[in-house]
């Protein structure tokens, strides 16, 4: 895939660290230059680094998106920086796992927040770069809403309501010329997922090897992702071989999900 995206303009939310960096990363190798957000300035700055090391430009905008605002004030910036944008990646956004009885509106709000409402505004704010230069969407979601348990209950219905606005959006994208797709990964190798791995450890007893083979089989899974994984399909989905893919919501999970279970969107 290098050189499939030469001088292409990519903007990657959550870039600073798991699974956006991967993105900003591959893209970077693929010929984008990139402008790059994220609430951490120290992180992003390392990524930065990253993608000049590729060649490549790369630019910041320190933002937290839950802030009305700052979506536009980020499509303001990357019409500034670069005069166009090729390729949009909602990747930012997480939500806490915990008991139903405990959550509080607060949680379900901030779930929403940034996910949801922040990918709904900056798609909306970034349309018309995209639309002028025949670019591409891509979210990045997540397989709660099809793979809905308890303790993930903000999480899966956030993504549920992602996936539909994002097929909605690609109804517009097919009259506007724009590409829109949503990546749904499984369980990937990010701090989020070490978090988890370290209480399994606790409740078995086990080192990190072992607890690694124990939540594998507990998910029936061939392996956990990585972050370059998801990279790798994204940088396929806009590249000039992947344009064929619209309104699509691929999962990538290792096989956790599986096929015969009735979608939330099919």
């Amino acid at each position: 895939m290098t050189g499939s995206l030469d001088g292409k303009v990519a903007l990657v939310t959550g870039a600073s660290r798991g699974i956006g960096k991967g993105i900003a990363l591959e893209l970077a190798a693929c010929g984008c230059d990139l402008l790059l957000t994220a609430r951490d300035r120290a992180a992003l700055e390392a990524v930065a680094e990253a993608v000049r090391a590729k060649g490549r430009r790369a630019e910041l905008h320190v933002a937290d998106l839950r802030d009305d605002g700052q979506t536009e004030a980020l499509a303001r910036a990357t019409q500034e920086r670069f005069g166009r944008l090729d390729i949009l990646v909602n990747n930012a956004g997480a939500a806490r796992r915990g008991d139903f009885f405990a959550l509080t509106d607060a949680e379900w709000t901030d779930g929403f927040a940034l996910k949801f409402f922040a990918q709904v505004r900056l798609s909306r704010a970034a349309w018309p770069m995209l639309k002028a230069g025949g670019g591409s969407v891509v979210a990045i979601g997540g397989i709660g809403a099809r793979a809905p348990v308890a303790d993930y209950m903000i999480g899966s219905s956030v993504i549920g309501a992602q996936v539909a606005f994002m097929k909605s959006l690609a109804d517009i994208g097919k009259r506007d010329g724009v590409q829109v797709n949503v990546v749904n990964p499984g369980s990937v190798d990010t701090d989020r997922f070490r978090h988890r791995l370290g209480t399994i450890m606790k409740r078995t007893g086990l080192d990190e090897t072992g607890a690694i083979e124990h939540h594998r089989k507990e998910l029936d899974i061939t392996r956990f992702g990585l972050p370059e994984d998801v990279a790798a399909l994204v940088a396929f989905i806009v590249s000039p071989r992947g344009r064929w893919l619209h309104g699509s919501a691929i999962d990538m999970d290792g096989g956790q999900v599986s096929p015969l279970r009735m979608s939330v969107y099919d």
